[in-house]
């Protein structure tokens, strides 16, 4: 029988890829990249073999879609910003089974929900990036499966159910999974005319929004899930959201919604990029 063995939300912001390179970000995001690192290890440690990540980064307009291929290989160069992240190499394993297994069971529980097995299919960076650092050793490289979580036409509620079923076919599977929800919290970007005068890249374009995303960290870390999760919807509305937060969503349906309860660790602090609001956080189980 297989179990979801950890649980993080974490950032996926392109400045990471930068910050290896030299150059004036060298170094600016190490905090982000060692807490990703960390995550990795902890995955290992819990005898993951399977990475399964909610990418906001990948759009959808109808159904909801698992990219379950059984390889991933390639050069990713970002279409929003091809002069943060140009001709970066992956490779991993899928877990076509799995993927499979989630639309099966999504499906029986009436969320629309197909899997594929498309070379062409290109993962994005929201799940690219977090297995950078988190899946880069390829001797003990986990599989991976992108759940896409940008959901433009989907309600809050079939995400919940959607996450829910996740958690149901893991169990239904022989896979140990490591589940990532790969999103900001806050998520308003900076108008393009003022982001240079503003320092953007290292400043958040509203002070309600990070005040919200502390108070957001606080609650988690007190295990105060429910209080959370009915302030959810507003909280994607009113501080936008990444991808109207479905990640964050399908991540607590997969956990138990309000039955959650417990205390999240902030494993990177919170720090703002190019206006939004992000984090690393480990839920324990």
């Amino acid at each position: 029988m297989g179990e979801i063995v950890m649980a993080a939300k974490v950032t996926h912001v392109p400045t990471m890829v930068m910050s290896e390179l030299d150059g004036p970000l060298k170094g600016v995001r190490q905090s982000a990249i060692d807490g990703h690192r960390e995550l990795g290890r902890r995955a290992r440690e819990a005898g993951a073999d399977t990475f399964v990540v909610l990418d906001t980064h990948w759009l959808v307009n109808a159904a909801y879609h698992i990219n379950a291929n059984h390889h991933f290989e390639g050069m990713f160069t970002s279409h929003e910003f091809p002069q943060f992240i140009k001709d970066m190499p992956y490779a991993y394993d899928g877990n076509a089974a799995l993927g499979d297994l989630i639309a099966e069971t999504a499906r029986a529980n009436d969320v629309y929900t197909l899997s594929h097995q498309v070379d062409s299919l290109d993962l994005e960076y929201g799940t690219l990036v977090p297995m950078r650092y988190m899946n880069m050793d390829h001797d003990e490289a986990l599989k991976v499966v992108s759940v896409a979580a940008m959901c433009t036409v989907h309600s809050l509620a079939q995400s919940r159910r959607l996450g829910a079923s996740i958690a149901e076919a893991i169990k239904k599977s022989d896979s140990k999974v490591a589940l990532i929800a790969s999103g900001s919290l806050s998520h308003q970007i900076w108008p393009n005319d003022i982001y240079a005068e503003n320092n953007g890249t290292f400043t958040i374009s509203s002070k309600f929004n990070e005040v919200v995303d502390r108070r957001v960290l606080e609650l988690w870390q007190n295990g105060e899930h429910e209080l959370f999760l009915e302030m959810l919807p507003d909280y994607a509305k009113y501080c936008d959201g990444e991808g109207d937060m479905h990640d964050t969503i399908m991540l607590y349906g997969a956990l138990g919604w309000d039955q959650y309860k417990g205390k999240a660790e902030v494993v990177t602090d919170y720090f703002p990029s190019s206006g939004t609001g992000q984090v690393n956080v480990f839920f324990p189980l």
